[in-house]
Formats: structure tokens, C-alpha cells, sequence
């Protein structure tokens, strides 16, 4: 499970609007990664909300943020429409981007244990490093906080 000043992971993974993100090959400054466990539920529109409302700032800041889950290509662009979305979504069907980061979890609800995506956040040095790591997100307040972390870069 990764950690603050570890190698953040590699990945390709495809978007939505049919292109695939390497995350080797970006050379942009900062990178935000976060990992949420289903389009189009309530907690994860707000969150995605927030973070494209912010997009502005986050680019003045030097900084890529980018939304991942599990859902496929299709499903992530039914939601970035339907939402007005404006922050690039990668699809991790096969959940080795969501295992190498250390999201995919036992979660248990209603007395049911399941598998799913922890709500985490990752910011990514622009030297590849991971710089800050939000584990268990609470959703209100949260886009603001590392857009915060970023300015501190």
C-alpha cells in the first residue's frame, strides 16, 4: 500500500471520451488521483462535483485531477453528462490500479462484507512522488482541502 514519499504506481488507463491517461506520461506539475467506488451515487456525484468545480483553480495551481473507479468508459460518460463533469474519469475494470494504490477493500454494510473502493484521495509530487494520502474521504470540505495541499506544494 503506497504511502507519502513512495513511487506513486504507473497505470494506463482508458477515459472517458475514448483516449487512455499514462500516468508516466504526464508532464503536467501535480496529480490528483481520486478513487471513488460508483458513478453516479450520491456521496460520489458530490465529490466529483466539487473537485470539477474547483478545476479552474487546480489548473492555476499546476495541478491534473482525475476521478477512478471501477465503472466502465460507457457508465463514466453517462455520468460526466449527466453532471456537467469537467475532470478527466478512468475506468479500472479490472481493479490492478485500485489494488496497487491499496483502495480495494473488505467493506462491510448492513451486515454484508463485500468488496469495493475505499474513497481515497492521492496528490502526486510533480517528481513522482506521493506527496499526501486521504484515506476513509468525507466528502463535504474535502476538494477544498487539497486544492489547499496542492497551494502548499
Amino acid at each position: 500500500m503506497p504511502d507519502v514519499s513512495d513511487n506513486a504506481p504507473d497505470f494506463t488507463l482508458p477515459r472517458d471520451g475514448g483516449n487512455t491517461v499514462t500516468l508516466s506520461a504526464l508532464n503536467s506539475g501535480a496529480v490528483v488521483l481520486f478513487f471513488y467506488p460508483r458513478d453516479d451515487t450520491s456521496g460520489c456525484t458530490k465529490e466529483a462535483v466539487a473537485f470539477s468545480g474547483l478545476k479552474a483553480e487546480f489548473d492555476a495551481a499546476g495541478a491534473t485531477v482525475m476521478g477512478i473507479s471501477k465503472d466502465s468508459v460507457a457508465s463514466h460518460e453517462k455520468f460526466r453528462n449527466k453532471h456537467a463533469l469537467d475532470v478527466p474519469l478512468l475506468s479500472d475494470e479490472a481493479s490492478e490500479t485500485c489494488e496497487a494504490y491499496g483502495v480495494w477493500k473488505e467493506k462491510n454494510m448492513y451486515g454484508k462484507k463485500f468488496f469495493g473502493i475505499e474513497r481515497s484521495t492521492f496528490l502526486i509530487a510533480p517528481d513522482g512522488r506521493i506527496a499526501k494520502v486521504w484515506r476513509k474521504v468525507k466528502v463535504p470540505g474535502h476538494a477544498e482541502e487539497v486544492l489547499d495541499a496542492v497551494k502548499a506544494l
